[in-house]
């Protein structure tokens, strides 16, 4: 077996979740959190399209955590990210973080927006 050390460019992974927080870089932020190539923070939800829109030149694919069950983005957001050039996938969060840190691993361009579980 060949293991190989995963490294991650400027993105951090995320460690883990639970009722209301994710663990993202060694770091642990309350409710909805935006992570990718420009860094983590706290995300206003569906609502703060721009903290999405300005990833529109470092990513590729955005993953949406729709929180514990999986649910559709209002059209509106989804067509304004579309239009951006940035595609989307939305899915519960615990398989957006899954998804995310597979991803990163592999040194996609990607970013991660989470509804809490």
């Amino acid at each position: 077996m060949r293991l190989n050390e995963i490294t991650y460019n400027n993105a951090v992974p995320v460690d883990g979740y639970g009722p209301g927080f994710f663990r993202i870089g060694g770091e642990v932020f309350e409710g909805r959190v935006l992570t990718g190539p420009s860094g983590t923070a706290n995300w206003g939800g569906y609502d703060d399209r721009t903290a999405l829109l300005d990833l529109a030149d470092d990513i590729d694919v955005l993953l949406i955590g729709t929180g514990a069950d999986l649910t559709h983005i209002p059209q509106n957001l989804r067509s304004a990210l579309e239009d951006a050039n940035i595609g989307v996938e939305v899915m519960n969060s615990p398989a957006a973080c899954r998804t995310y840190n597979v991803l990163l691993s592999e040194g996609r361009r990607i970013a991660l927006a989470l509804l809490p579980v």
